[in-house]
């Protein structure tokens, strides 16, 4: 049975007990996020699914995060109280601020916002200092998300990283900036771009470095890459032409193999599976030390163990950044040390070098930026298994935009919150949509349609084999409920779908205008979302979105 502590062969420690001394006094220093007892003699540091944000942010953590099957009730499959639970956190204090949503709006009024990469450029600074050849790990997600990434066609994220100096990174919605674009960028960088598990799909060979190998403290580190698996299903294959993704598991027991032939101390996967495909695939693979896991912006204080291997979680939007340093000795992983640090943006001082690369990479955009487009009224978040009020709104204008019966949004998890009183920038707008297939399509679909696409979608969230989990989260829909039991075998969990505005029950044999954005399918058409959006929006002048109760869970 996996656990949330170290496996009896390895010697651990976390950082959480660190935060756990601050709640009595409720103020923080940045010595104190920032202070590691160092270990052994390999550092590595974690981050990813940054998505384009070089400023701090407010992210609001999921509500809802179910697992299915072997992983229901584990971590990261916890939320809210049962998280703090487990974790033994006492509520309002910064760690919990940071790790739940419970309380999100008061507690973001006391502890402010969080990231910035001129923050996280601090951190590694200290960390370097300390261990100047730890190890920076980027998990990938990194050049998307953003007003200026989207304009500059990521330039602004690569210049950025590159100042923070990483040694390797893998990808995932890097690629939707279309393949000669990730090839330029790929051929510029002045590190390591990983991933084992692409392949060239006309001549069956690698397509990138599969890994890297590094000589860190007298022991030999191989970091194997693992991009997203399902790109040709999740994001446009027609971006990418000519690659093929997969968990390719016998690809990775491979590699992890010749590594280790090639006289590797220390095996590490710098992995955009997702938690539970990492879960898996570290019970079925032999020889892994360390998965640090990427994709599904889980962000735990612990290490997950699995078959002696290690399992890090380190969030996103640049909210965390972890530091692990493990004992390396003949070969074998002798123990470890680990800290998840918070990056609170009003404790920890800005590095000037990065703070003005990043706002360089700004300023030709700041006016169109900082433009108001109207104000809210409620918390505007995305992360969750079912439902955000920043879809709610997006679905809302889908509707009364393009004059639609039924709106559908993707389950994307990425895009920072806003707190009630906030203006709505149109960064704000963009850092919810910003994309590169951003049309709203308006098209006629019977309800025997949607059915399909809600029980597709839903197999991709709930299927009880990780491998067959290929999205993000469900489908977000508009106009529209219905019951969900995620204990159901594909093609039965959807029932009792409803039209909210008639309260009739969804015919399969009606036909209904709905409309949506982000689809995958070549040529498109209809307005890009942002401006969907944006005149929505300003019509409205101030949003208050309603508690969704239209989708009702059971089987949990």
């Amino acid at each position: 049975m996996q656990a949330t502590v170290a496996a009896s062969a390895i010697y651990g420690a976390s950082g959480v007990g660190n935060w756990a001394k601050l709640a009595a006094q409720q103020a923080l220093t940045q010595d104190d996020l920032l202070g590691f007892d160092t270990y052994g003699n390999i550092t590595l540091v974690h981050v990813t699914d940054i998505h384009g944000q070089l400023k701090p942010i407010y992210f609001r953590e999921p509500e809802i995060n179910l697992g299915v099957g072997d992983v229901s009730g584990l971590p990261p499959h916890v939320t809210g109280q049962d998280f703090l639970n487990l974790f033994n956190m006492t509520p309002g204090t910064p760690e919990a601020y940071a790790l739940s949503y419970q309380d999100f709006t008061a507690l973001a009024k006391t502890y402010g916002r969080m990231g910035g990469l001129d923050r996280v450029a601090t951190i590694l600074n200290h960390i370097r200092a300390d261990r100047p050849d730890a190890l920076l790990l980027d998990g990938g997600d990194t050049w998307h998300g953003s007003y200026t990434c989207l304009k500059t066609d990521a330039q602004d994220m690569v210049n950025v990283m590159n100042a923070l100096k990483p040694d390797a990174m893998t990808s995932h919605w890097e690629f939707t900036l279309g393949i000669d674009r990730v090839n330029e960028i790929v051929e510029s960088l002045p590190f390591a771009f990983l991933g084992a598990n692409i392949f060239d799909a006309e001549w069956d060979e690698p397509a990138y470095e599969p890994y890297k190998f590094f000589e860190r403290g007298g022991a030999k580190v191989a970091v194997i890459g693992q991009a997203f698996p399902y790109m040709p299903i999740a994001n446009p294959k027609w971006m990418f032409p000519g690659l093929s993704f997969g968990v390719r598991e016998e690809r990775m027991r491979e590699v992890v193999q010749e590594v280790r032939d090639q006289g590797a101390d220390l095996v590490v996967v710098l992995s955009h599976n997702g938690f539970d495909v990492d879960r898996k695939m570290a019970g079925q693979v032999d020889g892994i030390d360390v998965i640090l896991t990427g994709h599904t912006h889980d962000a735990l204080p612990e290490p997950v163990m699995v078959n002696n291997t290690m399992l890090i979680a380190s969030g996103s939007n640049g909210k965390f950044v972890t530091r692990l340093d493990l004992d390396v000795q003949n070969g074998q992983l002798m123990g470890f040390r680990h800290k998840l640090i918070p990056v609170f943006s009003d404790v920890i001082e800005a590095d000037k070098d990065v703070a003005a690369v990043i706002d360089a990479e700004r300023a030709p955009y700041e006016a169109e930026m900082a433009e108001v487009l109207g104000r809210t009224d409620s918390e505007l978040y995305r992360r969750g298994n079912f439902n955000g009020t920043w879809d709610d709104l997006i679905c809302n204008a889908l509707i009364e935009e393009r004059e639609a019966d039924i709106a559908m949004s993707p389950g994307f998890r990425w895009g920072p919150s806003l707190i009630p009183g906030d203006e709505i920038t149109r960064e704000d707008l963009f850092n919810a949509t910003s994309m590169t297939y951003p049309n709203a399509y308006r098209s006629e679909m019977t309800g025997e349609t949607i059915h399909v696409i809600l029980e597709d979608v839903a197999d991709n969230l709930f299927n009880p084999d990780p491998y067959y989990q290929q999205g993000g989260d469900m489908v977000r829909v508009g106009g529209m409920g219905y019951h969900i039991d995620v204990s159901k075998p594909q093609g039965s969990r959807i029932t009792n779908m409803t039209l909210l505005k008639t309260g009739e029950a969804i015919d399969p044999a009606k036909t209904y205008v709905v409309s949506g954005w982000a689809s995958v399918n070549e040529g498109t058409e209809g307005p890009a979302i942002w401006d969907v959006v944006e005149n929505y929006v300003k019509r409205k002048g101030t949003i208050t979105i309603d508690p969704n109760k239209s989708v009702q869970v059971t089987g949990a």
